[in-house]
């Protein structure tokens, strides 16, 4: 045999050979699909079939339920007016900017109050032209507040506060409503809505807390022994609503919060995690020992600047938080 049979040349077969070889190569492929196959099938019994809408977790418990980027989901119930909610921001915004002490914040805050029940002006002492608007849902005390800040920024110029926080006024106005509606027994606490004056900085400050909140501050230091827990809203009327746990916040009231939320279908705009400890209106009532939340959309991109305008907003961000807060007040007694 010469150099080119043994290395160049192909070795030449019989026709019936080549396909008697065909045949067992694709019984052996056929063989190992099937095996392939029915492995795939076990697997898929033992852990479940999620592509099906099946499987779990290793606690058998169903995943957290989820809502994709900027939704905000519908809600379940129907008790909250956040067509009405909506329309009292916008008196608000349409005012115009409203510092603390303006003539404008003062005109405003004559149209605030008679939408409140039992309402009333409070004075912030040490800080005059500033008052705390208050109303009043009867029940046995300590009471639960329900709060927001109706002041704005006084700086940049022309800043209306559409989500900071005229929003939140609305949606405390009509959660009066609504929580008015519910059927209470009479073990139910009172509920009262306050609406603070000189929330934000009156100047250009590095001490936010000492020159700020003045009106919360000031509603503690005459009430703390009246309340039993305050529920702050703040940024919750923007558009792809968030409102993880405020870094401050009680985590035993906000998981309230959170587990009323599942109820009225919007827990997603709840995650379960924390976010920044912010200076907020619930702040003081912390430092006096009541829990606390503040529902605060942190991540909201156009807070205080000029951009935080009327087309900001979402209703079903404002029907969301008006729909979870009625029924957190509605499942009270059963939780505390």
């Amino acid at each position: 045999m010469d150099e080119s049979d043994e290395h160049g040349a192909p070795e030449v077969t019989p026709p019936e050979d080549d396909a008697r070889r065909l045949s067992v190569k694709l019984l052996v492929i056929a063989l190992v699909g099937q095996l392939i196959l029915f492995g795939g099938l076990i697997a898929l019994a033992i852990h479940g079939f999620p592509f099906l809408g099946g499987g779990s977790d290793d606690n058998n418990e169903a995943p957290a339920m989820t809502v994709p980027a900027g939704k905000v989901p519908k809600t379940h119930t129907r008790r909250f007016d956040a067509a009405a909610a909506m329309a009292i921001a916008r008196m608000q915004v349409d005012a115009g900017q409203r510092p603390a002490g303006s003539k404008t914040l003062r005109a405003v805050a004559d149209r605030l109050k008679p939408m409140l029940p039992d309402a009333h002006f409070e004075d912030v002492p040490g800080q005059p032209g500033l008052r705390n608007i208050v109303g009043d849902l009867p029940g046995p005390g300590p009471v639960i507040v329900i709060g927001a800040h109706y002041d704005t920024e006084y700086h940049p110029k022309g800043f209306v506060g559409a989500n900071d926080a005229a929003a939140a006024v609305g949606t405390v106005i009509e959660l009066a409503k609504s929580i008015k509606s519910l059927t209470r027994s009479a073990v139910s606490p009172g509920i009262r809505f306050v609406l603070f004056d000189g929330e934000e900085e009156p100047h250009p400050t590095r001490d936010f807390y000492a020159d700020a909140l003045r009106g919360s501050k000031a509603y503690v230091q005459l009430h703390a022994e009246e309340v039993r827990a305050m529920v702050l809203l703040d940024y919750i009327g923007n558009t792809g609503l968030r409102l993880p746990r405020e870094g401050s916040s009680t985590q035993s009231l906000w998981q309230q919060v959170r587990d009323a939320a599942g109820k009225v279908g919007v827990e997603g705009i709840f995650p379960d995690r924390t976010q920044a400890s912010i200076f907020d209106d619930h702040t003081p009532f912390l430092r006096a020992q009541i829990p606390a939340v503040d529902l605060i959309d942190w991540s909201y991109k156009y807070k205080d600047t000029i951009d935080d305008t009327y087309d900001k907003l979402s209703e079903d961000s404002i029907d969301a938080v008006g729909e979870t807060i009625t029924q957190l007040i509605a499942d009270w007694p059963a939780t505390n």
